[in-house]
């Protein structure tokens, strides 16, 4: 049954957008999607560990750093928290206590520093979440960065897809970037993401349910051994420019 809380959501996502002038696309670090050193589990897959409460956190997270534009990347007037339940669909008797415990939650583990306010909710500073006693770095100026459609805020697509719909959205569209055919998911690529087979798999169903996603059988390898049919993947970014719409889901 769909979410009667979405389209009031959708409009607040929206305002949120046009009040940090974001155009666009949001940037990413490419480590904030996979281990690009240790092997360590990477930001992303950390956020949506632990399943709803998980969800919960991703969006969060993904909504301050759509927001929070201009250095020192911080919200001095942040949504209340009954604000945030809206802009997130929550309802309204337990959404302000999950966005309080997610936000504490961001803020233990590193991602965001909570700096309190007398009488009023605590002002938001992004952190560096690969030295979090270092500014935050903006992705677009440390070269090669993951870039995320406005659109997927403002359409609304951040509160019709799952936690880890939109993990394995992100890893895709990672892979994916400067090419221009579907990709291969080598095994090591995969496992730098940090997500289980099953998070792979359900995700997978709901990105093509979405029309997000294209999966198809290809050849892969040289002329010797061409009939190794290896699944190729290729998200479809324009399906990310219109509203979700219940025909595709």
């Amino acid at each position: 049954m769909p979410n009667p809380l979405v389209p009031s959501a959708v409009m607040k996502l929206s305002k949120a957008a046009e009040r940090a002038d974001r155009r666009g696309k949001v940037p990413f670090h490419p480590s904030f999607v996979r281990s690009l050193t240790d092997g360590t589990a990477p930001p992303l897959a950390r956020l949506i560990k632990g399943g709803r409460g998980g969800e919960v956190r991703l969006k969060i997270y993904l909504c301050i750093t759509m927001m929070a534009t201009a250095k020192p990347y911080d919200m001095r007037q942040p949504p209340t928290p009954q604000t945030w339940a809206r802009m997130l669909a929550l309802p309204p008797s337990t959404g302000p206590r999950r966005i309080t415990s997610n936000l504490k939650w961001l803020r233990d583990n590193g991602f965001i520093h909570l700096e309190p306010r007398p009488g009023n909710t605590p002002s938001i500073k992004l952190l560096s979440l690969e030295h979090p006693a270092l500014p935050y770095v903006r992705a677009s100026t440390q070269g090669r960065y993951l870039g995320i459609p406005i659109e997927f805020w403002t359409r609304g697509w951040i509160l019709h897809l799952s936690a880890t719909g939109i993990a394995v959205l992100f890893a895709l569209l990672e892979a994916q970037g400067g090419h221009t055919s579907p990709r291969y998911l080598t095994k090591e690529r995969r496992e730098s993401c940090g997500f289980s087979h099953n998070t792979w798999t359900e995700a997978r169903k709901e990105l093509e349910r979405h029309k997000i996603l294209t999966v198809k059988r290809a050849p892969q390898g040289s002329d010797f051994d061409y009939h190794r049919l290896r699944n190729t993947h290729w998200i479809n970014e324009g399906r990310l420019l219109d509203l979700p719409g219940s025909g595709y889901a």
